[in-house]
């Protein structure tokens, strides 16, 4: 008799931003029932999804799956890929490998929400259980709301009332204790994720895409760590920062597990735990993305739909590039071109140069973001940019404009990132290197410089980019 026609009790574990074995509530939730797992991944190249992962993004879910089936093979299973539709494919697997039950974790960007609606109704239909699981988050968007049980607009109240119950420690099980089912498979290779553009290929050498990766991160937050990452975080030539995101954007790690750590009784309290708060603000954007979805493509302040935005290719072209002639804006363009990831202090910089300097749409950042950026994060994607466009919830004025030259003395003052970045800038001294065009003649020639040459000159004069951004701002006020 086949397997599929004994009574032992199976279920389809569909795993999506959750491409981890430890502390995995569905995984848990199927040990817990005694449940034989079949695990799968499903891609689904003709969706229509405007926000579908972009192409730094796929190269991260690729090697995140590619892990993950490892994993599972190691624990005498097989990880089953398919390519289409899921509404159509999970009943058919269900049916197929005999399964009792469908388990996946949650996601909340607006299309997953629909679509996981969809297949609710659907298995309710057939008679199959079908049970989600909060796999991402430390809270459900919607279980945080103010006294009048409306949601929060701003981050501190939002997270005064949410970090109470941060401490939650992850699942406690053994990956080695699952049962996960032995079937022959399609390749990963076979579902075409990776793009067809092979500049990603070069992230390979600035990440190790696994737990065991994650983990190795997780070990950094020591107290030292921790202590001083309140000072560490603005200075991208640091490593003051964890370089988690990714991880997190695709579940890799949870947040409680980076929690657990960084709570250790030896390390700070959260009140005073600026690393813990940008786990908050994280789970602030998904509360903001849960309450308003449209805001990913409009202005969470409607007055803002009327911002008189421009539109020139040339300058939207020389900021991807990292091409505008402001080294500290150049800098960070390339260290994303080039790694998948930026630093979070030079991610405010660029961006407030695009939406303030060169007055084009903060949508053309938000999506150049999604598509260069491996943690891209649908709701910190979106938050981030409407906050520097002064148009999202608690957000940074339109009138406070950052001076990349400043920002960057600040920073960087010795030049270091920048030197690392816009390597062509290697010889200038620590007097030029933020505005290579304050530089006498000689200077520049010493360098081997020539503006408009071998690196630009300003695309924008900063007095002018900022008097032109308030008369705009003053137009819809």
């Amino acid at each position: 008799m086949s397997d599929f026609a004994s009574n032992r009790k199976r279920v389809v574990v569909w795993f999506r931003k959750d491409l981890r074995l430890n502390d995995h509530p569905a995984l848990l939730a199927a040990l817990s029932d005694n449940f034989e797992i079949i695990p799968i991944f499903i891609w689904d190249p003709k969706s229509v999804d405007i926000w579908r992962p972009g192409e730094a993004s796929r190269w991260w879910l690729h090697q995140s799956l590619l892990h993950l089936s490892h994993s599972i093979k190691c624990l005498g299973g097989s990880m089953l890929f398919f390519s289409g539709n899921p509404r159509e494919i999970l009943p058919r697997v269900c049916k197929d490998y005999g399964a009792n039950a469908l388990f996946f974790g949650r996601c909340y960007e607006p299309a997953s929400v629909q679509l996981e609606s969809t297949i609710e109704t659907l298995f309710s239909s057939l008679g199959i259980c079908c049970q989600s699981f909060k796999s991402n988050l430390l809270h459900e968007p919607w279980e945080v709301s103010n006294q009048s049980g409306k949601p929060y607009r701003v981050f501190t109240p939002y997270w005064r009332s949410a970090r109470v119950s941060v401490g939650t420690p992850p699942l406690a099980y053994s990956p080695s204790s699952l049962k996960f089912t032995k079937r022959s498979t399609n390749s990963l290779d076979s579902l075409n994720i990776l793009p067809k553009d092979q500049w990603h290929n070069k992230f390979s050498s600035n990440w190790n895409v696994s737990e065991y990766g994650a983990k190795a991160l997780i070990n950094r937050l020591n107290t030292d760590f921790i202590n001083s990452y309140q000072f560490k975080r603005d200075f991208p030539a640091d490593e003051g920062t964890s370089r988690l995101a990714p991880f997190l954007a695709w579940g890799i790690i949870s947040p409680r597990q980076v929690c657990t750590t960084v709570l250790d009784p030896i390390h700070n309290q959260q009140e005073d735990n600026k690393f813990l708060a940008q786990i908050g603000w994280r789970e602030f954007s998904y509360h903001l993305l849960h309450y308003f979805p449209h805001t990913c493509d409009t202005p969470l302040r409607e007055k803002y739909s009327n911002f008189p935005w421009r539109d020139n290719h040339a300058d939207l072209n020389a900021w991807q590039k990292g091409e505008t002639g402001y080294p500290f804006v150049d800098a960070g363009m390339r260290q994303l071109w080039e790694t998948g990831w930026m630093h979070n202090r030079v991610r405010m910089v660029v961006a407030s140069f695009l939406v303030k300097h060169l007055l084009l749409p903060w949508q053309d950042g938000a999506r150049w973001f999604w598509n260069t950026l491996v943690d891209a994060d649908l709701a910190n994607n979106t938050q981030g940019w409407q906050w520097v466009a002064g148009c999202g919830a608690d957000a940074a004025p339109y009138f406070r404009i950052f001076n990349p030259v400043i920002q960057g003395e600040k920073f960087d003052p010795q030049g270091d990132y920048i030197r690392k970045w816009v390597p062509e800038l290697n010889r200038l001294p620590n007097s030029a290197i933020h505005s290579p065009w304050t530089a006498s003649a000689n200077v520049l020639q010493a360098a081997g410089i020539q503006l408009g040459v071998n690196y630009p000159e300003p695309i924008v004069n900063h007095s002018e980019a900022r008097n032109r951004a308030l008369k705009a701002l003053d137009s819809i006020s």
